[in-house]
């Protein structure tokens, strides 16, 4: 482990710590907070694994004395071992991060090959990662699903926001498998369905202006015979962006 490396993020991490106790607002203050809280979990690192260096080094000195050395020798094993253990964890947060390992993600779950067992299997991982949520203490929003009869769904997206939730289901993306016998199947057949599960990081926040003038909005009527309504009130609205050709409508007919 390179200890020049490792005391140079010492120096910065105490530096921001520095800069953010004489900041009361204004601006940088933001990016000097990030920058200190992606630090933190590294520091800490540092000095657990400084301290077991200290701690081996107290013990190793004990080796000269007859009456400690046995009890010494068999701490060593122990601080080395943990030692060993630090310094690849260490190792793994000095890596370089993705930009979206701490961001908060939207999920997305459709149910695959294998029918009513799919959209039951999909149910389950849903129910599965919702768990999973609560234990870590992130909040766990639904957004749009598609219920079957029997409890499942052919397909179901949902928020999880909390720190670094990109990171911890990130490796969740692809198509999951099951193989059992479903609660549809009255012969105990083994069938195998399977499911697919999206993990995208929530996107920043942007703002977007509309001009008026970019936009065609157009008004319709129901057509027809029917109730009082019909013919007399508008009851559908078509706004199209010209520059992009995106359509939004919003229609609601009165019989």
């Amino acid at each position: 482990m390179n200890q020049e490396t490792l005391d140079k993020i010492l120096q910065r991490f105490s530096s921001l710590g520095d800069e953010l106790s004489r900041h009361a607002g204004g601006d940088g203050i933001v990016d000097l907070a990030k920058e200190y809280s992606k630090l933190k979990p590294i520091v800490d690192r540092i000095e657990v694994y400084e301290r077991l260096v200290g701690e081996i080094e107290e013990t190793e000195s004990l080796l000269e004395d007859a009456e400690l050395k046995p009890l010494a020798e068999q701490e060593l094993i122990v601080l080395r071992q943990r030692l060993e253990e630090e310094e690849t964890a260490l190792k793994l947060e000095l890596l370089p991060k993705d930009n979206d390992e701490r961001r908060s993600v939207i999920i997305e779950i459709r149910a695959g090959t294998g029918g009513e067992e799919a959209a039951l299997f999909a149910g389950d991982l849903f129910g599965l990662y919702e768990k999973f949520a609560a234990l870590r203490g992130w909040k766990f929003e639904l957004l749009n699903s598609s219920p079957t009869g029997l409890g499942g769904f052919r397909e179901v997206m949902a928020a999880v926001k909390g720190k670094a939730a990109y990171s911890r289901l990130k490796f969740e993306s692809g198509v999951h498998r099951v193989q059992r016998v479903p609660k549809t199947e009255s012969s105990g057949r083994i069938h195998t369905s399977a499911a697919t599960v999206a993990v995208l990081p929530e996107p920043d926040s942007v703002d977007i202006e509309l001009s008026p003038n970019d936009l065609r909005i157009d008004t319709m009527r129901a057509s027809g015979a029917g109730g009082q309504h019909v013919n007399k009130t508008d009851s559908a609205v078509r706004i199209t962006h010209l520059p992009t050709g995106i359509v939004a409508t919003s229609s609601q007919w009165f019989g």
